[in-house]
């Protein structure tokens, strides 16, 4: 089943980085994938949005006017990006970023307080992990933690000590739970 997921944030947050390791996880599951990736003009700071849209059939464009899914790693992101969602869909919000955000009939909104629970494991750089093992256990559909697991290790092997501390925040984005 097609799914669209657009993760959106500022520059140096791991926007881009997140979009690739879902799409390269849908690949080595045997999905086709689409990454597509926007800038705004600054580099760290600016506005960073990507699109992932995976697929077990052909993927004809790599366009789409709603998402399935939003990703907002700030307020900004989720303000802008909310809208972009068709109704039914899931919002995964960074709370640490934006607060607790409202409900909003007819979506699925899960906050995550990522920037808090990645400092909590020594490396507020995983907080895009963070959200991705919440997308894993929202139900959303686009790729299994089994293949997320075995892209992050093959991701980062080669860095000493990066894929532990990235497992370990896909683990604490997969088992967090609102209270």
């Amino acid at each position: 089943m097609k799914k669209t997921l657009v993760i959106s944030g500022s520059g140096g947050q791991g926007v881009m980085s997140a979009g690739i390791i879902i799409a390269e996880a849908a690949v080595d599951s045997g999905r086709n994938a689409v990454y597509l990736p926007e800038y705004g003009p600054q580099q760290r700071g600016g506005t960073a949005k990507c699109t992932v849209i995976t697929d077990e059939e052909e993927i004809v464009s790599p366009l789409a006017s709603k998402c399935d899914v939003l990703i907002a790693l700030n307020s900004q992101s989720y303000s802008k990006f909310k809208k972009a969602v068709k109704p039914g869909g899931t919002l995964i919000v960074n709370s640490s970023m934006t607060g607790q955000t409202e409900n909003i009939d007819g979506f699925k909104i899960i906050n995550v307080p990522a920037d808090d629970i990645s400092s909590s494991l020594g490396n507020i750089k995983v907080s895009n992990i963070v959200m991705i093992g919440a997308l894993l256990s929202s139900g959303a559909d686009i790729i299994g933690k089994e293949e997320m697991t075995k892209t992050l290790v093959q991701k980062f092997s080669s860095k000493s000590g990066s894929a532990d501390i990235n497992l370990e925040a896909l683990n604490a984005g997969i088992n967090y739970r609102e209270k």
